[in-house]
């Protein structure tokens, strides 16, 4: 099969008419934005790590309120996290003069804000029941028995993978497509042990080396941001490419201002790789949490997503305060080429970029 019918037959499957898919940001992309993008012939997506089975039963409602077309719904496949009170209360300590100067005091105690899907069998019921033509997994494979259910549904399933072993264990557990993120990316890192060594593979080659060693579709993801981008990602055997700082300032997003503001600034041209925000390593906009955690030992900071129940309560007393810069601003090496597009525009336009290229 030749790239051009290979990547059709992707296309084909998850019933979508150009090779174009919106990453799916938990907390930033919108029920909006996912209809916009699938009534534009790409795949639209919602993140549903942040948020419980109830969460994202109404999410998903609203998508198909505007569009009868496909969608992603992306959960988060990490290892449930492990307390350590002492590395909760050591942290507690460290960021307490952060939220004294906007009058406020840490969590008395952090908590595990989010449920891993590993573990969550009200969200694979409701995934079971609502069966979206797409379910994508970010930071781990999900049991066998959890991906049966999902196939037995009719569910096409994508895996992210950082690495071509991420890879092989996605295709061994049977999914229909990798997501093939480069270390340009924005927003966390897909990689399966965030404590683990990493070898900071770019979006193209980990394509290249994807798409040469795994018999299944790629899909390319970090720093595309354009029609040439994706051009560029299919040249190299990619199936399709997925965006998400490309998505970030458009109309229907949930970025706040002070995070489109940042966009827009010198600062997206400084993205970091970070930890000390969630407990995860994570591309952000460089911004004052940035600076805080750049010499921070990574043994200081409390496990994912116990961490982030810290990282979210500074944010929002700096944000009462007007001080946007303690946000998960959340973007990858591409964002200097963000534009501000309602959705399906942006999809059009790049659209017509591909043609072009």
């Amino acid at each position: 099969m030749t790239q051009s019918n290979a990547s059709q037959a992707l296309l084909d499957r998850l019933g979508i008419e150009l090779p174009i898919i919106q990453a799916p940001m938990a907390g930033v992309s919108s029920p909006a934005m996912a209809a916009a993008v699938a009534n534009a012939g790409g795949l639209g997506s919602i993140g549903v790590g942040a948020t419980d089975a109830a969460g994202a039963g109404k999410m998903i409602a609203a998508i198909r309120e505007r569009t009868n077309r496909s969608f992603n719904v992306n959960v988060f496949t990490h290892q449930p996290a492990v307390a350590d009170a002492s590395v909760e209360a050591a942290w507690n300590a460290r960021l307490r003069p952060e939220f004294a100067r906007y009058g406020a005091e840490p969590p008395a105690a952090l908590k595990e804000i989010y449920k891993s899907f590993l573990v969550d069998d009200a969200m694979l019921a409701l995934l079971v029941a609502a069966r979206p033509k797409v379910v994508s997994f970010h930071f781990g494979v999900p049991g066998a028995e959890r991906i049966q259910k999902l196939r037995e549904a009719g569910i096409v399933l994508l895996g992210t993978a950082t690495s071509l072993a991420e890879a092989r264990e996605f295709a061994a557990a049977g999914v229909d497509a990798i997501v093939a993120q480069g270390w340009e990316a924005g927003g966390h890192r897909g990689m399966f042990d965030p404590d683990g060594p990493d070898d900071r593979l770019g979006t193209f080659a980990l394509t290249r080396l994807l798409v040469r060693s795994v018999d299944l579709p790629v899909i390319a993801a970090g720093g595309i941001m354009d029609g040439a981008g994706i051009a560029a990602a299919l040249r190299l055997g990619a199936a399709a490419a997925q965006l998400g700082t490309a998505f970030v300032a458009s109309t229907e997003s949930l970025a706040d201002a002070g995070y489109r503001a940042a966009l827009t600034s010198d600062a997206a041209n400084h993205t970091v790789m970070t930890q000390a925000i969630s407990g995860r390593p994570a591309r952000s906009l460089a911004n004052r949490f940035t600076a805080l955690g750049a010499d921070i030992p990574l043994a200081a900071v409390p496990a994912y997503p116990i961490a982030y129940d810290a990282g979210k309560s500074l944010h929002a007393a700096a944000k009462a305060a007007g001080e946007f810069g303690y946000g998960a601003q959340w973007a990858g090496q591409g964002a200097p080429l963000a534009r501000t597009l309602p959705a399906g525009e942006l999809v059009a336009t790049l659209a017509a970029e591909i043609a072009q290229a």
